[in-house]
């Protein structure tokens, strides 16, 4: 059967290599008889892939041994109420910055928790086409964190080397479309969560790193599977984890090692990006990218066609060859080329030269 060219933003493409390996092990894990998702969780069998699988993520990202890292449920989304449940006491406020639909989303739900704050956003006209600049960011020094989102799916900004200076104040990011595609330094942050289901894995599991102390200080007034010293103390098995997700992060995990590390996978993506924002920029009078270039998100591509007549027939034309997921988010439209880990150059050279024949055809 031939596979698709696959853009989806979430759930996404998947390396090959990853799926494969799943599929010859999907009956008989590791001669045991059984699939991985028939082992209990508490087994040895299990335990030693569990711990591979953090190993794997240590080593790529060069986690320090003082955070821990963490396998959850619920989704970033969960995330947005936990991080202040955890991490907001009672009498202190948090800070936020906003840069698009996600930010926004976190910023509402802390607010259902207690005192927050709008350190920045970008928010023009209800659209949003850039990141701040560092001193349009108003940090409170005495805020309990400040929370940014590093890569916004729906809107195609992302911060580069520009990410907020939170100078003393506990930094939390939601990483949750641009995880593990580049390295990064992991001591900037005081906490990073992330949803699987773009860059590193299936939906179903939401990556959170935290510093061991900022843990150890959360709140113990909430309830026990809210809190991440329960997480943390019973290596996210507090209850049952979803252990076939993470079997496929190992996969995933293993599959950046093989291909060189993260150094290389952060070649490709920029590759990838240069090739369509090229390409985009090269037809402007046709094709409009809204993100301010030093904005532009390396992950999710977005941009306009002069009508959305035009957008929704691309869509299915290019649906009928072979490449599907190009439909952007309900709530802003237009076009979306989502260009994770796992999607090829190959792929992307496709669907650009897809377009500049579609542009031939229809300017």
């Amino acid at each position: 059967m031939a596979r698709v060219l696959n853009f989806n933003a979430g759930p996404a493409a998947l390396p090959l290599a990853a799926l494969e390996k799943a599929q010859q092990e999907m009956l008989d894990w590791q001669g045991t008889g059984m699939s991985l998702m028939e082992h209990s969780h508490r087994g040895k069998d299990y335990d030693a892939l569990h711990q591979q699988t953090i190993a794997l993520m240590r080593e790529l990202l060069s986690i320090p041994e003082d955070y821990h890292v963490m396998f959850l449920q619920g989704g970033a989304s969960q995330q947005f109420a936990v991080v202040p449940m955890n991490l907001l006491p009672a009498g202190k406020s948090a800070d936020y910055v906003v840069t698009g639909a996600w930010g926004q989303k976190a910023f509402s739900e802390a607010k259902n928790v207690g005192t927050v704050r709008l350190a920045a956003t970008t928010e023009d006209n209800k659209a949003f086409v850039r990141v701040p600049k560092k001193d349009e960011i108003k940090v409170d020094p005495n805020a309990a964190y400040l929370h940014f989102t590093s890569n916004e799916t729906i809107h195609g900004v992302q911060f580069h080397d520009n990410e907020p200076d939170a100078g003393g104040v506990p930094l939390v990011c939601d990483m949750s479309s641009d995880f593990m595609w580049r390295k990064f330094d992991v001591k900037r942050y005081s906490l990073i969560y992330a949803g699987a289901q773009k860059n590193i894995g299936p939906a179903g599991v939401t990556v959170v790193i935290a510093r061991k102390d900022l843990v150890e200080k959360g709140r113990t007034d909430i309830p026990k599977i809210f809190r991440y010293s329960t997480q943390a103390g019973e290596n996210s098995m507090y209850n049952t984890c979803p252990t076939f997700g993470i079997y496929m992060i190992r996969n995933v995990m293993q599959w950046i090692k093989d291909s060189g590390g993260l150094d290389q996978i952060e070649k490709w993506n920029r590759e990838k990006a240069k090739t369509v924002y090229d390409f985009l920029d090269a037809h402007g009078s046709f094709y409009r990218a809204p993100v301010q270039k030093d904005s532009r998100s390396v992950m999710n591509i977005v941009f306009r066609l002069p009508t959305e007549d035009l957008e929704a027939k691309l869509i299915a034309e290019a649906k009928k060859a072979g490449m599907v997921g190009l439909k952007g988010h309900r709530s802003v439209g237009g076009i979306r080329i989502s260009a994770y880990n796992a999607v090829s150059l190959e792929a992307v050279s496709k669907i650009v030269a897809f377009m500049e024949t579609f542009a031939k055809a229809n300017g």
